[in-house]
């Protein structure tokens, strides 16, 4: 922790001073800071920080920018989720893993890039990741922070629900935008689109994913706890009956979340492949108080006695 501290406090006093100076946000002081830092006209003195340690960081410094924006969108997926969703993107791509060969990953709505290079980290240099971004000044963070920890990531910023110009990837991490999405040009091409004003965007954005995996390649997405409750979910559901296998549904603490109305899961998927099947029992479960070791313990336990019986 001293050296993630002593890193904060680094970039935090520069980005103060970088703000001030040029009568900026905080935000597109840390960006300005990151760039200098990359430039080698500053660094960090006596420390030979990890790649952990940096976005350890960096994403503080990110939270104390977030808690000062009026911006919805600049909101960062916890770090305990994304270890969760790692833990997750391991089991099922363990042979791969294992075996040494890379897999692509890919985030449509990466934001600062935190639940991918969360994830990375976790995985190790295994993942070749890909991230969509419209946010200009968010996506310009993630490479930033990408580059300092010498992380393996392709960036567009682009409207991510329009035409990517992306290869087929082996699998899709998202901590999903919800809410209605504005473009109705663009919805009116997806299966899901409502057929009555706007449509959700975190259902556009699974439709999206599903286009973008291998076929047989899972997607593992932080969802509203409520997904199938709302006056879509038929047509999210039907859509899904096409053209997925649904894995596993993961309920998340409730004390990650400000209520119960904002509480998400983790939902994962298997894009159909004329090979493949169902597996003979989707997961339900629910992750329990990340405090409680002992919990946690069966939880994960119960994930691996899940994943043996469907072999």
């Amino acid at each position: 922790m001293e050296t993630i501290e002593k890193l904060f406090s680094f970039i935090d006093e520069y980005t103060e001073n970088t703000a001030k100076e040029h009568e900026m946000t905080y935000l597109e002081g840390v960006l300005e800071t990151l760039n200098t830092w990359l430039e080698g006209e500053i660094k960090p003195a006596d420390l030979e920080p990890s790649k952990e340690e940096i976005r350890k960081a960096i994403q503080l410094v990110l939270l104390k920018g977030m808690h000062q924006s009026t911006q919805p969108n600049h909101q960062m997926t916890p770090d305990s989720l994304g270890l969760l969703l790692g833990y997750f993107v391991e089991q099922f791509y363990e042979k791969e893993l294992t075996s040494n060969r890379k897999i692509t990953v890919l985030d449509p709505a990466i934001g600062t890039g935190n639940l991918l290079l969360t994830v990375m980290g976790l995985v190790g240099d295994k993942i070749e990741g890909i991230g969509v971004e419209i946010d200009d000044l968010l996506i310009q963070l993630a490479a930033a922070s990408a580059e300092l920890e010498k992380r393996s990531v392709s960036l567009y910023r682009q409207d991510a629900l329009e035409n990517l110009i992306i290869d087929p990837v082996d699998a899709v991490i998202c901590d999903l935008p919800v809410g209605y999405y504005p473009n109705d040009e663009v919805a009116k091409d997806y299966e899901v689109k409502a057929p009555e004003g706007m449509t959700y965007a975190h259902h556009l954005f699974i439709e999206q994913s599903l286009k973008y995996v291998k076929d047989g390649g899972y997607l593992f997405f932080l969802v509203p706890s409520h997904i199938f409750e709302s006056e879509q979910s038929s047509i999210l559901n039907k859509f899904l009956t096409s053209k997925a296998w649904i894995q596993a549904v993961v309920q998340l603490p409730d004390e990650l979340f400000k209520s119960k109305a904002h509480a998400k899961c983790l939902f994962i998927l298997q894009k159909k492949n004329d090979t493949g099947k169902p597996v003979k029992e989707v997961l339900l479960a629910k992750v329990p108080n990340l405090k409680n070791i002992k919990a946690l313990e069966l939880f994960f336990a119960k994930v691996q006695k899940w994943k043996k019986e469907q072999k």
